[in-house]
């Protein structure tokens, strides 16, 4: 078991400041060396400002500058607004989606933020995140069509690669200015997860809404918000208060937490995210949950400091190559053994790129398996080449 701390001495001012808030620590000596749009903006990449703007008002021994109180209740009412237009809009999709006999269930916003932290007011969101059946996927897409939402994303594949290597596609509705995602899988390939009937099986009944609109299990949130945390880099402190949260809750089941993650390779994971969570925002772990706290859950929690040092946003295009080669690396890293030689295989796979590389018939396809390497080299050598000419 390892109980040793994260070294947090790199972390901007700012971030220690807002750290102090989200734990409600008075101790205002550090105020004198903020600089406060820089603390603004920090607020909004961490997404974090109507849960600030909640505890300010109830504690009134901690005092901001008048500028950022008044940032934070415009954006505490803006973002209630928000919520409770995407909340009524998942009310109209499951119930459209009930009556075609398409099981639904909702991964985040409103419904989230009601489970975890009891207001939708609390959590931010900015679109809606659905899990259906892939079998499902078409009529689905034809209904959302006829709802009024336009796709606004296409996916280029190969050899019906996408069913795999993607998880979701996104839809705007131009007149709500609502984005909706719709899944198939909780993450990209080729992660193991619960097949959806075993999500569906174990799923439970928001509280939030009087007609059905259902969420994840317990185990299973646990497991999709661990994994998703992860796979951006912890970049933003909401989802490690999110992890708060859900110990918070005291709602999971140990012993069959604990099979999952160990079954779909997430065991240093969840280690990485409770480390985070202690550490950064003094969350109290359950006894049995400091098992997860080894050497290696230390070590990958300490390299997400990472992005919380540099204010990563990995959603922001282009994302600097510094980012990108630490970002690549570090989610290697994360990869259980097993995991890590699944995706190296999966470089065998066909890719999109070849078929642009070499056209060939779409009988004729299944030709790309032996042709891989062989077009990957080409495509190396073609830009190593216009590189060199280029100097």
């Amino acid at each position: 078991m390892m109980d040793k701390y994260l070294n947090l001495s790199r972390l901007p001012n700012e971030v220690k400041l807002l750290l102090d808030l989200i734990n409600e620590n008075n101790e205002q000596a550090i105020f004198a060396a903020i600089d406060w749009d820089k603390c603004i903006d920090l607020m909004k990449h961490h997404r974090i400002y109507p849960l600030l703007y909640s505890r300010l008002k109830v504690n009134k021994a901690i005092s901001l500058p008048s500028d950022v109180i008044q940032f934070l209740s415009k954006e505490y009412r803006r973002n209630t607004m928000e919520m409770l237009h995407l909340s009524a809009e998942i009310d109209e999709v499951s119930n459209v989606f009930a009556k075609q006999a398409i099981p639904l269930i909702v991964l985040k916003g409103p419904v989230l933020a009601h489970e975890l932290y009891g207001d939708i007011s609390l959590r931010t969101s900015s679109d809606i995140d659905v899990l259906i059946p892939l079998d499902r996927l078409e009529t689905a897409e034809a209904l959302l069509k006829r709802f009024g939402y336009e796709k606004d994303d296409y996916i280029q594949t190969i050899l019906n690669d996408w069913k795999w290597r993607h998880h979701h596609v996104t839809y705007i509705h131009p007149q709500k200015q609502i984005k909706l995602e719709l899944h198939w899988r909780l993450h990209p390939g080729p992660a193991k997860e619960p097949s959806f009937t075993q999500l569906w099986d174990r799923r439970r009944k928001s509280s939030l809404h009087k007609s059905p609109v259902y969420l994840l299990g317990y185990e299973d949130l646990f497991l999709f918000l661990v994994s998703h945390g992860a796979r951006h880099g912890w970049s933003r402190l909401r989802w490690i208060i999110d992890i708060q949260q859900m110990l918070k809750l005291q709602k999971m089941d140990w012993m069959s937490l604990n099979k999952h993650l160990k079954k779909y390779g997430y065991h240093h994971i969840g280690g990485q995210s409770i480390m985070l969570a202690r550490d950064l925002v003094n969350t109290t772990l359950p006894k049995e949950w400091k098992t997860l706290c080894t050497e290696r859950s230390r070590a990958l929690a300490q390299d997400a400091l990472f992005y919380l040092e540099r204010k990563v946003n990995l959603h922001a295009s282009p994302v600097p190559e510094e980012v990108s080669r630490y970002h690549k690396w570090h989610l290697f890293s994360l990869m259980a053994p097993k995991q890590k030689l699944v995706f190296i295989l999966s470089f065998l796979y066909p890719y999109p790129e070849d078929g642009e590389t070499l056209p060939l018939p779409k009988k004729l396809h299944v030709l790309y398996f032996p042709l891989r390497p062989f077009l990957w080299l080409w495509r190396k050598t073609v830009r190593y080449a216009i590189r060199g000419s280029t100097r």
